[in-house]
């Protein structure tokens, strides 16, 4: 594809602004630890829920949801807006007991929560599996959507385009630390959310497609806008929308959707002025993460079923893309080839901004890992600020490198998302209860983690055969691994000792000073209308563009009313 003058101009022009940002911040950034991995914990609520809308709009986002929506329809979403629930529990239960914590990375909370050898030992295994292993898996899925992207608009090899994306992003966050992602996530958001609406405008008011009222009364495409699957076929209602919301969401660790928080979410609450703004971020981030943020997406996937009905059509178009990539995730950078000058490069620079985002995160928030519970905690405990720095710019450039390695081995968004859901399955329950149950130990966490992780290698590999041992659905795959995973770390909870009395008394003393369970009723209330709000909300927006106006107003309504809750009670919810 030919890029224009003014496509370049807009490009280059970001790559620009980036690289100051991380000037600019840098001095700033390279004091100590906390400056570079929490930005001096001062940061406003509205730029860290930027920050988190931002990082969770990777490259890969709007491949993954626009290959569900022709995979399964607009309803098969909900194997993900099932997370609102956890981020909503976040919110109302754990943001405020994050920032009063003080600790600089979530890690930390091992051994203010258990005691002993066995709670170090955790938190330095944990520091390398999530920080590093799970951290490069994660980068990794973004890298491949960056190659597909780079492939289809600027015709660049897998090589060249992980050489390009990453260099700039791994520069400015080499210098501004977090405080520089959380300035440059703030300007990539605004840039990405212009692109993505603008761009679904232009492409249902092409001559192919029509408008919005041809692409919604297309045969291909009519099936594929309910917000619920039939709930008369079993074989689609149970793994689209059952286990998800009965089983997916509460027991599933999955970045950026922790039951309980955790990961660069709480990294983001730690880095809040105070406990009202790591509140007010985190409900921020799961309004626009949720409600405001998919319907672009999902309008580019449908209308890339009239244009690219199957993926042999897809195939043709891109005949010197290995076939390996070729999957439904591929529609949306194919539909990107209609735009205009102007806009096609407002949209690429949307893209890169996504990636840059997330991966900046990724990197940050991994390599205060590194540094920070593993370099610091076990390697020099007499290791200087200066130094701490040196070590997490370090480990950021290895861990570039080996998620673009592994990006070269994977094939589709929707594949490594299964698989991180599996490598998490069973884990959430552990992560809700942890905070109250004080029965769970560090023993609790290492059985969850081994049961869990053999559970996904097992089912990955048996899926990876020429004659597989067995054939077992993907949301089977989840549930068993859910079942064996909480019944391994149940059961070592029950069979070993808890932490010291002391320990438990000093935690409690820290992040429960007002009392476990003050205002509980509020707070369930606040959960529910609010989760019921963030839905309503996405469903009316859904109505308003299927034409749907009374369901629309009625949606809105309960948005309204569920949201006047919050405000009315918000000092006894927060």
């Amino acid at each position: 594809m030919a890029l224009s003058t003014l496509d370049w101009v807009l490009i280059i022009s970001f790559f620009i602004i980036s690289l100051l940002v991380g000037v600019l911040v840098y001095r700033k950034s390279s004091k100590n630890v906390d400056s570079f991995f929490l930005s001096g914990r001062n940061m406003p609520w509205w730029l860290l829920g930027v920050s988190m809308v931002a990082t969770t709009f990777a490259a890969d986002t709007p491949g993954l949801v626009a290959g569900i929506v022709r995979k399964d329809g607009v309803y098969g979403n909900w194997i993900w807006w099932s997370f609102l629930l956890t981020g909503m529990l976040t919110v109302f239960f754990y943001a405020k007991l994050w920032r009063r914590s003080n600790i600089t990375t979530d890690l930390e909370f091992y051994e203010i929560r258990y005691s002993g050898k066995s709670a170090a030992l955790l938190r330095g295994f944990r520091a390398l599996y999530l920080g590093v292993f799970f951290n490069i898996v994660i980068m990794a899925t973004v890298c491949l959507a960056a190659i597909k992207i780079g492939h289809v608009l600027f015709g660049f090899s897998e090589i060249q385009t992980l050489v390009i994306a990453s260099l700039v992003t791994v520069f400015y966050s080499l210098l501004g630390g977090l405080r520089g992602v959380l300035i440059t996530d703030f300007i990539q958001f605004i840039i990405a959310m212009v692109g993505s609406i603008w761009a679904s405008y232009y492409i249902i008011n092409l001559p192919q497609i029509g408008g919005l009222e041809n692409l919604l009364s297309h045969d291909l495409v009519e099936s594929k806008t309910p917000f619920f699957p039939d709930f008369s076929q079993p074989e689609i209602i149970i793994p689209l929308l059952i286990i998800p919301l009965s089983v997916q969401w509460w027991s599933v660790w999955y970045p950026g959707a922790e039951p309980g928080g955790g990961g660069y979410i709480a990294q983001r609450m730690l880095a809040a002025k105070d406990e009202k703004n790591a509140v007010l971020a985190t409900l921020f981030f799961n309004i626009a993460h949720y409600a405001l943020r998919p319907w672009p997406w999902i309008i580019i996937g449908l209308a890339s079923l009239i244009i690219y009905p199957d993926l042999q059509s897809l195939q043709t178009a891109f005949p010197n893309l290995d076939a390996s990539f070729v999957k439904d995730d591929l529609s949306y950078s194919a539909m990107l080839v209609f735009l205009p000058s102007g806009l096609l490069g407002i949209v690429i620079t949307s893209l890169i901004a996504a990636f840059m985002s997330t991966i900046s995160t990724h990197l940050n928030w991994g390599s205060s890992y590194v540094v920070n519970d593993f370099y610091a905690r076990f390697v020099n405990k007499e290791a200087s600020e200066k130094s701490k720095v040196r070590v997490g710019r370090l480990s950021t450039i290895i861990m570039m490198v080996l998620a673009g390695l592994l990006s070269l081995i994977l094939e589709e968004a929707r594949d490594a998302f299964n698989l991180l859901l599996q490598i998490g399955a069973g884990t959430g329950l552990l992560f809700i209860l942890r905070w109250f149950w004080y029965k769970i130990n560090p023993y609790s966490e290492i059985a969850a983690m081994i049961a869990s992780f053999l559970v996904a290698v097992f089912f990955f590999i048996n899926s990876k055969l020429e004659i597989p041992w067995f054939e077992l659905a993907s949301h089977w795959q989840l549930v068993i691994g859910v079942i064996i995973t909480t019944i391994s770390w149940v059961s070592v909870t029950l069979l070993t000792q808890p932490s010291d009395q002391k320990t438990l008394e000093k935690f409690e003393k820290l992040v429960f000073s007002d009392g476990k369970f003050k205002h509980i009723n509020y707070k369930v209330g606040a959960f529910l209308l609010g989760t019921l709000g963030i839905y309503t909300c996405l469903f009316g927006t859904g109505f308003l563009i299927y034409g749907d106006y009374i369901e629309a107003i009625i949606s809105f309504s309960i948005t309204a009313i569920s949201f006047l809750y919050l405000i009315k009670n918000w000092s006894k919810i927060v």
